[in-house]
């Protein structure tokens, strides 16, 4: 049995742990963000990290915790999350996230997260340990997301032009370079909205599993929000730019409009999905967009190979961060 100052200590590294996975997030996902304002030049790399960390923290005044609260007591049946159970979901989150930053590749934090607590969940007390409905949903919005994304991206570029076929190409360009900047404002808001709160779900899960925090509570500490939102926010601003590179490139070429309508329709997706309280991929969610923006030009305009090479990261995120995860679980059961 853990003493008090004991579990202080354990629960504050902890918590010190989930800020850094956090502050990884943004820089990883920071590409999310910025990689279609600053390939298509309306925003300089310095500045379009400035302001995508700007609306991440933002979004603490504009959205219900609903995904924290499937995170912190959504996924894992009670009585079952402990310090070892927190720190293998981290470490499997934290590693996956450093391994395909290091190749840039696009991968989603937010299912990191969700297999790191799976895998680490599962090593203590097998799959009944969670809850089925908190897991399906996640799960069902691997594929619901980028298709999602697809859709409104594509439906939103097929409009756009139809609305626009009259007019000059370079004065189109000037337009929406300028209402890219609203695009970009919009997705930073749905970025920071959904993917800080499910760091806000994993320490209010500790929270409650150490005691230092009630379950009858309706929502967490002031001050997990507002740290949240702030390690979020600032590890946008260090860009994570390798993927930078992939997403605003390298799956297909954007234009101002182009990267309007993929912004706008990954933003749509991302405030629905955080309305319905599911932790859900701004990867995903925005490489559906970009790829559906470029289909709708024509269908070699989309580097499918780049994109098929995402999809595999995409499927084996949560069964390699549930393995670290659990492996992590074990060492840390066993040493402490």
């Amino acid at each position: 049995m853990e003493t008090v100052q004991t579990a202080f200590w354990v629960v504050a590294l902890l918590v010190v742990l989930a800020l850094l996975f956090d502050f990884m997030n943004g820089f990883h996902d920071a590409a999310n963000s910025i990689a279609t304002v600053v390939s298509t030049g309306v925003l300089k790399p310095g500045q379009a990290v400035l302001f995508a960390a700007f609306f991440n923290f933002v979004a603490i005044f504009i959205f219900h915790l609903s995904v924290a609260a499937t995170v912190g007591k959504g996924i894992v049946q009670p009585g079952i999350v402990d310090t070892h159970v927190v720190f293998g979901a981290l470490v499997g989150a934290i590693t996956w996230n450093l391994i395909t930053w290091y190749y840039g590749i696009p991968s989603s934090s937010s299912h990191a997260l969700i297999g790191g607590i799976s895998g680490a969940v599962i090593a203590k007390a097998g799959t009944g340990a969670l809850i089925s409905a908190g897991i399906l949903k996640t799960v069902a919005f691997i594929f619901v997301s980028p298709i999602l994304g697809f859709l409104l991206g594509s439906l939103m570029m097929v409009a756009v032009a139809w609305i626009f076929r009259s007019f000059r190409p370079s004065r189109v360009d000037k337009w929406f370079r300028r209402l890219q900047l609203v695009s970009a404002g919009a997705y930073s808001l749905g970025h920071g909205g959904n993917d800080a709160q499910k760091t806000i779900g994993i320490i209010w899960m500790l929270l409650l599993a150490t005691g230092y925090a009630s379950s009858t509570d309706s929502s967490p500490p002031t001050w997990t929000i507002v740290c949240c939102y702030a390690a979020i926010g600032l590890g946008t601003m260090f860009g994570g730019w390798r993927i930078v590179k992939t997403m605003g490139q390298k799956i297909t070429k954007l234009k101002p409009v182009g990267g309007f309508c993929a912004e706008t329709g990954g933003a749509m997706t991302l405030f629905l999905a955080t309305a319905l309280g599911i932790p859900v991929s701004t990867t995903h969610t925005i490489t559906g967009a970009i790829v559906g923006v470029g289909s709708t030009q024509r269908a070699s305009a989309v580097r499918w190979g780049v994109a098929g090479n995402i999809v595999w990261a995409w499927i084996l995120t949560i069964p390699a961060s549930a393995f670290v995860a659990g492996v992590a679980y074990w060492v840390s059961f066993t040493l402490y």
